[in-house]
C-alpha cells in the first residue's frame, strides 16, 4: 500500500489515513480477503502513534471495509460497501477543488471546512495556540499527549499538579494558554490555580473501550474483575471507567499498577483481568492459566476533541495571535500539527 501522512496539514492524521486506506481497498490496492500489515507494522512504517492506527482500523471495521479474524490479525473484507464510483467521486472532487482555487481557498482550507460542515471536526485554529495540561503522573500526562497527537494544531504545556502553582507563578501575563484541560478529580483545584487568569479549564473524558466493555458482559454472572495498569491512577481511572458501564455480570475486586506487591495479590482473588497493553506481558506471566486477561488501553471520547476545539475555536476568533509557552514542566512539541492533549480517563 502506497500511504502517506501529511504532518502539516490540520486534517488529522486518523482521517488522512482512514480515507487513504478506503481508497486502496475501493482501487484494488489491496485484493479482498487479504491480510492488512499489523497496527505496529503501519504504525512504524508510516512514524505514526499505534494508537492512531487501531483507531484507524476500527474506523475501517465500523465502515465495512476490514474484518477482524480472532487469532489470525485484520484482513480486507470479501465485500467492500459500496460507495459511489471512484472516477466519479474523483471527477467531483476535482472540480469542487478547481472552483474552490478560483475564490483563493488552498487545498487545506476546503478539506477542513468540508469536515466542519459534516460535523466531523470544528474549524481548524489559526495557528498554534497553548494549551495547559495538568495532571498527577506522568503516564497519565503521557497518555493523555499520544491520544490528542495530530487531532488539533495546539502546542501542549505538561504540569504534573503538584508544580502548578509554581508554573503559574513563572507564567509570564502576556503569554497565556488559551485553555487548560486536566481530569474531572482535579478540575476544582485546577480552577482554583488558575482562578483570575482567565484561562477556561476543561475536564474531558477517555473511557474503556467498547469492544472491552462487550468482552465484559460476556462474562458469567459473579466474574470476579480486576484492572491493571502501568500506574495507580491509569488504572483506577480504567476502573471507574467500566464501573460506570453497570455490567450486573461482574464484580470489580479493585485495581492496582503492575509494578509491586499489590499485583499477586489482585491475581489470586479474580477471574479475569482488564490491563494496558504495557502490563499485559508482566499480569499474563505472574495469573493463573484460569485468568482471562483483556488488554484495553482507553480510547477518547470523540465529543472530547471537538469539546477542547471548540473552546479553541470561539478564542481564536479574537485576532490575537497565539501565546508561546514558556514556563511549564516540559513542553511537548512536534513537528507534525502538535497535538492538544488533555482529557480525563475514566481509565
Amino acid at each position: 500500500m502506497n500511504l502517506t501522512i501529511d504532518a502539516r496539514s490540520p486534517i488529522p492524521i486518523r482521517r488522512q489515513l482512514t480515507e487513504q486506506i478506503r481508497q486502496v481497498i475501493e482501487a484494488g490496492g489491496v485484493p479482498l480477503d487479504q491480510a492488512l500489515p499489523s497496527i505496529r507494522e503501519l504504525a512504524g512504517f508510516l512514524g505514526v502513534n499505534p494508537n492512531t492506527v487501531a483507531r484507524v482500523i476500527d474506523d475501517l471495521k465500523g465502515s465495512g471495509y476490514v474484518e477482524a479474524r480472532r487469532g489470525k490479525g485484520v484482513f480486507v473484507a470479501p465485500k467492500a460497501p459500496s460507495r459511489p464510483v471512484p472516477h466519479l467521486r474523483h471527477a467531483f472532487l476535482r472540480d469542487a477543488v478547481i472552483r474552490a482555487a478560483a475564490l483563493g481557498m488552498t487545498a487545506d482550507e476546503v478539506a477542513v471546512g468540508v469536515l466542519s460542515l459534516a460535523g466531523v471536526r470544528p474549524a481548524a485554529v489559526q495557528g498554534t495556540v497553548d494549551v495547559l495540561l495538568v495532571e498527577c503522573s506522568p503516564p497519565e500526562l503521557d497518555f493523555f499527549a499520544r491520544q490528542l497527537e495530530a487531532q488539533l494544531p495546539v502546542r501542549i504545556d505538561e504540569v504534573l499538579l503538584g508544580e502548578l502553582a509554581t508554573a503559574v507563578r513563572r507564567r509570564k501575563r502576556d503569554a497565556r494558554w488559551r485553555a487548560a484541560v486536566t481530569s474531572f478529580t482535579h478540575l476544582p483545584e485546577v480552577e482554583r490555580l488558575l482562578r483570575g487568569l482567565g484561562v477556561p479549564v476543561i475536564a474531558l473524558l477517555a473511557e474503556a473501550h467498547l469492544e472491552t466493555l462487550h468482552a465484559l458482559a460476556q462474562l458469567p454472572a459473579g466474574t470476579r474483575v480486576g484492572v491493571v495498569s502501568t500506574a495507580g491512577e491509569t488504572a483506577h481511572n480504567l476502573e471507574h471507567s467500566i464501573a460506570n458501564a453497570r455490567l450486573p455480570n461482574i464484580v470489580l475486586a479493585g485495581a492496582c499498577p503492575v509494578e509491586g506487591p499489590p499485583l499477586a495479590r489482585l491475581l489470586d482473588r479474580v477471574d479475569a483481568i482488564v490491563c494496558s497493553t504495557a502490563a499485559a506481558e508482566r499480569v499474563r506471566r505472574l495469573a493463573r492459566a484460569a485468568v482471562r486477561v483483556i488488554v484495553d488501553d482507553r480510547a477518547l471520547d470523540p465529543r472530547a476533541i471537538e469539546m477542547l476545539a471548540a473552546v479553541l475555536v470561539r478564542r481564536d476568533g479574537d485576532g490575537t495571535a497565539p501565546a508561546r509557552a514558556d514556563g511549564a514542566r516540559r513542553t511537548r512539541t512536534r513537528s507534525s500539527s502538535t497535538v492538544a492533549t488533555t482529557l480525563r480517563a475514566k481509565r
